[in-house]
């Protein structure tokens, strides 16, 4: 997802203290969605301003709770600050109805054995997958896994697709920097399989595993897809 789209994301969903909108500060999160952390000379180089500039954006929305700072040595002179993005930050982008689905998930796992609310997960990841199918058509991988973006973004999820870097590779890397189902999966790991289970039956002509996962403290969720004929080669 580009930074442009990312950043009409958040403008969407906050102003700054003042009432006045802030395209630097709005940018600076969407990076920092992407990235998981930057320090402020990333981002001012990235955002073409000077660091100054960019440690003033850093600290306001520091003062509103909306990134933090870790700072880290790389040899010798002053530490540099790594900065973040807060719960609250990660608020500012949108996260779908999930208040109505964790009710709902909470009712049903309070109803129903395990197995009978893990079945249900697999039909919907089935049903799911059909209707992706049908919207991405046939083609090439790479158009399928775009198409697949564009319809993850319309979701919710700020999502984005890269070649996958590995020697030889034939296929695609699949993140997710925004997660609409993210506190459903705090409180319900399962869903996570279910996501991973979605993006397989999608691709029935792929290889899919999971190689980021913000569960396990990464800054985005992936799956790298490869040709299942590639992958046998």
């Amino acid at each position: 997802m580009s930074v442009t789209a990312l950043t009409a994301t958040v403008q969407a969903n906050g102003v700054e203290a003042n009432g006045a909108p802030s395209p630097t500060r709005d940018a600076a999160l969407a990076l920092l969605l992407r990235h998981g952390q930057c320090t402020a000379a990333d981002l001012a180089n990235q955002l073409g301003v000077s660091v100054q500039v960019m440690r003033r954006h850093l600290r306001s929305l520091e003062d509103d709770r909306l990134v933090e700072a870790s700072p880290s040595s790389a040899g010798p002179g002053r530490p540099r600050n790594h900065w973040r993005l807060t719960a609250k930050g990660r608020g500012r982008f949108p996260d779908g109805s999930e208040h109505f689905a964790l009710g709902l998930m909470e009712s049903l796992a309070g109803q129903l054995p395990a197995v009978a609310v893990q079945s249900l997960l697999e039909q919907q990841a089935r049903q799911k997958a059909d209707a992706y199918r049908r919207h991405i058509g046939e083609g090439p991988l790479e158009t399928r896994v775009q198409r697949l973006v564009e319809l993850r973004r319309r979701e919710g999820y700020a999502a984005e697709c890269t070649p996958d870097n590995g020697i030889g590779s034939q296929g695609w890397i699949l993140s997710e920097f925004h997660c609409s189902v993210m506190r459903i999966a705090e409180r319900f790991p399962c869903i996570c399989d279910q996501e991973l289970q979605l993006i397989r039956h999608t691709f029935p002509d792929c290889s899919v595993e999971r190689v980021h996962w913000r569960l396990e403290k990464g800054h985005s969720c992936g799956f790298r897809l490869i040709p299942n004929d590639a992958a046998t080669a």
